[in-house]
């Protein structure tokens, strides 16, 4: 048969009156059409007509040609309109680029109509073919399956309903965690993701077995504390195994909640025999004690590092001082270890002004969480009534109170007295910032009071730390009344530092608001003051912190790239790593331009939102755009890539060479002050928590940690004030696994990691440098060798008793010779026979075990979790999902024996010292000592 070269046979009988005629031609061209669209387009406009005639009875099939040729030119909005005209003509299933261009487009429109109708409140008409075809679509996906590939439509449109109907079709379990993981990663609407997260919590409850912790996260996001408090209850009144699970989800919100989130559950929690275990984990305290255990008994802080470092630094200089101050305490965050300070008692003293305040403050970091006896700890450097102190001193003290209560009410009652009792600025910028670090998020509008009133006082030290404890204070609670104060005082008074420290409170006011916090951020980056736009960036970030909104991502890329004020600009940019927290994958492909910027300030934003958004993944596509401004000219790019190529590697092997790194960085007396800075922060975070924590912007179950993304906000602050660099603390979480049985003790028990121990060991100590000792190599002639032998050979003739009657061998004279060469083989021969095993065999070096047997209260890092097994444990987690963290355990075999570990950390060691009273146990911390500071 020969093939057609031409569709104008076929185009000519679409004049035909005939319908039939029309029919066939349709039919023919419907074939023809990816090869002879060029040619039809010329008669589109009569085809249009045929479709356009009611009467004719083939008008379905004339729309599907107009939608093949639209589609071919490239008209898609066109070609979607005819397809839509086509109705049961227009075939789901055909495997072709145009049906499945189409029903991208169809679902495109869909979702962008359904969208704005659920966002606006408003009745938008949407035609009805259109939602017929997505109605097809999900109905194809049921019949084949794909029910994850519905969900997926289903949530960008806004289809509850259907979202339902695929969980229960497939496997709910695993459906509802995909689900919640979507919703609480990619929707980016926060009124329909809490919609979401209702029906959730709804069809976790009707599953079988259903999924308590699950649901209690669901609770957690939706901020609903009396269900989770209900929740609680009714497992504190189930089974021994719903008990358990009871007190694992008190562990879990804990971890997720605020302070007054948290209050609010234990107040509705019922009276029983768990009320108590219950409320005892809400409040915070068991897992600050645990953490603190494990810190402590696992400290593997190499104080060598800080030494070498410190010999490098002049110490005259304060700014070195400081930076040693800051690595010390990241080093040995919640370990209790402040042996360095010990050993370096001269240089300690040179601490004088604000580095004195920073020295002391540093102590609540290493202390940190060791809250029952946080007042004994500090009492010598604490305002004391009649006594004289240095104000430094005593103003880094309060701080240092706060950050060792970080995110624990405690103290307040102490801090406030001490903030009403002071007129020095320096105490009250002490006592403000401790107020704010451990009343974080209270919404306590008493203290918000207190704050306010040290803030009109209109004291530049004191009313920054005011303005940001305010904001500390008020986290995430959305007061627009403590906005409208803050702005305008920050509009009236004329120190910058207050209108720095009021800017950033306001953005933490509008914590996790995403939408709520829109009308905010307007009135922030409107201003004509750049200060202020400086803290309504900080509002974007975290309003919409691990969201990865775009509307939020395309306003901060604007001000990067159209600010005129330079630390406007880099914020901008620094705070895309926050926002995109829950997907760092996608932040090197969004900075990799600006990372190339002309501006520097642009640059190290691109640095610091690598590091906060991939911090100990050890993402390479963020290492290699690191390595370029590792060697940029600029001094503080190179600082900030420093330190965010030390977030990165954090327990990462990788790390090894990153150390030489910054042992030449800090060896090189050409070097810039500020990168030595940024190296020697770099190598406290490095081994942040005695190498045993890690930076996450994100808990385990995939939520955002409040207290990290806070401490890592203000902790950038350190840019304009050194001291806030200790906000960094607040950023480290445990990477620690413990267990823990019905009664809430550390169980004494052994699993399995079922890889390689060096994959996941401890980097080695640093050795110190010895000095190598030079061999002289005496290179001996052969003539020389010769000679020494016959005189040797001599000696021990004429020493040898012999008698006359014997004759000496004629060949005596020149046996020397040949046995100076079996003198020197023998001797080869003898040190061959020292290198070599007396077998004659090669040691051959073990192979590396596959696995390895760890114990309660050790280290897991995130990637080995997946290794952990409990297999042959008699305790089994109740919580399978993540194997790090607090567990609790069910016991499987309660005929056997169980062993408990002592709880030693928290225990304060006397001023004389304790010994250990056995080999085994645990040191306890060391004893407070006072400064050597001269006041």
């Amino acid at each position: 048969m020969v093939a057609l070269t031409s569709a104008g046979g076929l185009i000519a009988l679409l004049e035909e009156h005939d319908d039939a005629l029309k029919h066939y031609a349709l039919q023919n061209l419907d074939t023809l059409v990816d090869q002879f669209w060029a040619e039809i387009a010329d008669s589109l406009a009569h085809i249009e007509i045929l479709f356009e005639d009611t009467k004719f009875q083939y008008r379905q099939l004339a729309a599907l040609v107009a939608a093949k040729v639209y589609y071919h030119l490239g008209e898609f909005d066109d070609s979607v309109t005819f397809a839509l005209g086509a109705g049961e003509l227009f075939d789901l299933n055909a495997q072709s680029q145009f049906v499945e261009t189409i029903i991208a487009k169809c679902i495109d429109k869909y979702i962008a109509l359904r969208t704005k109708q659920f966002e606006s409140n408003e009745l938008i008409d949407i035609p009805t073919a259109l939602e017929q075809v997505v109605e097809r679509m999900f109905q194809r996906c049921f019949d084949h399956e794909e029910y994850r590939q519905a969900i997926g439509i289903a949530l960008e449109s806004r289809r509850l309903d259907i979202v339902e109907q695929a969980i229960k079709r497939g496997d709910s379990a695993a459906l509802l965690q995909y689900v919640l993981d979507c919703s609480m990663n990619l929707v980016q609407y926060r009124g329909f993701r809490n919609q979401v997260l209702r029906l959730l919590v709804q069809l976790y409850s009707e599953l079988k077995e259903p999924d308590y912790l699950s649901m209690g996260h669901c609770l957690v996001a939706l901020e609903d504390p009396l269900s989770c408090a209900d929740l609680l209850n009714k497992l504190a009144q189930g089974s021994p195994k719903h008990k358990l699970l009871g007190l694992q989800l008190a562990f879990d919100l804990e971890e997720a909640a605020t302070q007054k989130f948290l209050q609010q559950v234990s107040a509705n929690v019922a009276e029983s025999a768990d009320a108590v275990k219950i409320n005892k984990i809400l409040s915070g305290q068991l897992t600050i004690q645990l953490q603190l255990e494990f810190l402590h008994r696992n400290n593997h802080s190499d104080l060598l590092i800080l030494k070498q470092s410190n010999a490098n630094l002049d110490p005259r200089n304060s700014l070195y001082h400081s930076s040693v101050t800051f690595a010390n305490a990241v080093m040995n965050a919640g370990t209790t270890c402040d042996q360095f300070l010990r050993d370096n008692l001269d240089w300690l003293a040179r601490a004088s002004n604000w580095s004195k305040f920073s020295a002391t403050a540093a102590l609540g970091v290493i202390h940190k969480g060791n809250l029952d006896h946080s007042m004994t700890l500090l009492k010598p450097y604490l305002p004391q009534q009649g006594v004289a102190g240095s104000a430094y001193s005593e103003g880094g003290a309060l701080y240092a109170l706060g950050l060792m209560n970080a995110n624990h009410a405690q103290p307040l009652d102490y801090l406030r007295e001490s903030l009403k009792g002071s007129t020095e600025d320096v105490l009250q910028h002490g006592a403000c910032l401790g107020i704010g670090v451990s009343g974080m998020a209270t919404g306590n509008m008493e203290i918000y009071e207190d704050l306010k009133n040290t803030l009109f006082a209109d004291s530049a030290i004191a009313g920054e730390a005011a303005g940001l404890a305010m904001g500390l204070v008020m986290l995430g609670t959305g007061n627009t009344q403590a906005i409208d104060e803050m702005l305008q005082y920050a509009h009236e008074t004329q120190h910058e530092k207050i209108i720095r420290g009021l800017a950033l409170g306001m953005a933490l006011i509008m914590y996790g608001k995403e939408e709520e916090a829109d009308a905010t951020i307007d009135r922030l980056l409107h201003d004509k003051d750049a200060l202020i736009r400086y803290g309504g960036i900080y509002a974007v970030a975290l309003a919409y912190t691990g969201t990865g909104n775009n509307k939020a991502l395309r306003r901060l890329l604007h001000v990067a790239v159209s600010d005129v004020n330079d630390d406007v600009r880099r914020a901008a940019v620094t705070s895309i790593g926050f926002v995109l927290c829950n997907n760092p994958g996608q932040v090197p492909r969004v900075v990799e331009l600006l990372s190339e910027s002309f501006n520097p300030n642009v640059r190290y934003g691109a640095a610091l939102a690598l590091g906060i958004s991939s911090a100990s993944t050890n993402s390479a596509e963020a290492l290699e755009l690191l390595e370029p401004l590792l060697k940029d000219s600029v001094d503080y790019v190179r600082q900030g890539a420093l330190i965010a190529k030390s977030m990165i590697v954090m327990q990462q092997p990788s790390a090894k060479e990153f150390r030489t790194h910054l042992a030449k960085v800090l060896g090189d007396k050409h070097e810039a002050q500020l990168t030595k800075f940024g190296a020697m922060l770099a190598q406290g975070i490095l081994d942040a928590g005695g190498r045993n924590s890690i930076i996450s912007l994100r808990t385990r179950n995939g939520t955002n940690n409040m207290l990290s993304v806070v401490g890592m906000a203000v902790f950038l602050q350190f840019w304009f004030w050194y001291p806030l660099t200790l906000f960094l603390s607040l950023s480290l979480t445990p990477t620690a696994l413990v267990a823990l049985d019905e009664e809430l003790r550390p169980i004494q028990l052994e699993f399995a990691s079922n890889a390689k121990p060096s994959l996941f060991a401890y980097p080695p100590p640093t050795t110190p440098p010895t000095q190598e000792k030079i061999e002289k190599v005496q290179i001996t002639l052969s003539t020389t060798a010769k000679a020494k032998a016959r005189a040797k050979k001599k000696e021990e003739a004429e020493a040898m008793d012999v008698t006359p009657s014997v004759p000496v061998s004629p060949m005596s004279a020149t046996a020397p010779t040949s046995g100076g060469d079996e003198v020197m083989a023998e001797a080869s021969a003898e040190g061959d026979a020292s290198a070599t095993p007396t077998d004659g065999k090669k040691k051959k070096k073990e192979p590396e075990p596959t696995s390895e047997i760890k114990a309660n209260l050790t280290r897991v890092l995130p990637a080995q979790e997946q290794f952990i097994s409990f297999a042959e444990c008699p305790f089994q987690p109740v919580k399978k999902t993540h194997m790090s963290g607090i567990l609790i355990m069910e016991n499987t075999r309660p005929d056997l024996p169980v062993a408990f570990l002592e709880m030693n950390a928290s225990k304060l060691k006397n001023a004389e010292g304790a010994a250990a009273t056995a080999e085994e146990e645990e040191p306890a911390p060391p004893a407070p000592f006072e400064y050597p500071f001269d006041d």
